[in-house]
C-alpha cells in the first residue's frame, strides 16, 4: 500500500474552464487535501505525463495520484486517451475516474472496457459536486490501496 503524506495530486482533464473552476471551488469548499492540476485535452494530458512540450522539465507538474477524465474534448478525446493510458506500463496504474455528462450505456461500457477505474456523472449542483469530490477522496485516498508512486 502506498504511503502518502496527506497531500495528493489530482489531474483534471477537461476542456471547459468553467468545470475546472467548479472543481477547484468544490475542493476548497470541502477542504480536501490535494492540489488540482489541469490540462485541456488528451493530447495535453499525454504531454504532461511524458514531460513534453509545455511540460518538458516542468517541476510544477507532479505525477498524479488520480486522473479525472472528461470524455468529450477536442484534439484527443477522453475515450481515445484512456486506452493509451491503460496500455502504457508507466501510466496504467494511475486510477482514472471518467468524469462526464453522458449516461449512454455504450459509452460507459466502452470506458470500462478500456480500463476506467470509475465512471461518474458530473453533478448538476455545486453541493452535489462537493459531495462527489468528498466521496472520491474518501474512497481513493483513504480506503483504496493504491500502488506505490513511481
Amino acid at each position: 500500500m502506498a504511503a502518502y503524506d496527506g497531500s495528493f495530486t489530482v489531474l483534471l482533464v477537461d476542456d471547459d474552464p468553467d468545470d475546472k473552476l467548479l472543481v477547484e471551488e468544490a475542493i476548497e469548499e470541502a477542504s480536501l487535501p490535494y492540489a488540482l492540476r489541469w490540462v485541456r485535452d488528451g493530447e495535453e494530458l499525454l504531454d504532461y505525463l511524458n514531460r513534453r512540450g509545455d511540460y518538458e522539465g516542468e517541476a510544477d507538474a507532479p505525477w498524479p495520484d488520480l486522473i479525472m477524465l472528461d470524455l468529450n474534448m477536442p484534439r484527443k478525446s477522453g475515450t481515445e486517451v484512456l486506452g493509451e493510458l491503460k496500455t502504457d506500463a508507466r501510466t496504467r496504474r494511475i486510477p482514472v475516474v471518467v468524469y462526464t455528462t453522458t449516461w449512454a450505456e455504450d459509452e460507459i461500457s466502452r470506458c470500462y472496457d478500456q480500463g476506467a477505474n470509475t465512471f461518474v456523472i458530473k453533478p448538476v449542483s455545486f453541493e452535489g459536486l462537493v459531495g462527489m469530490m468528498q466521496t472520491l477522496t474518501r474512497y481513493w485516498f483513504h480506503f483504496a490501496a493504491l500502488p506505490p508512486r513511481d
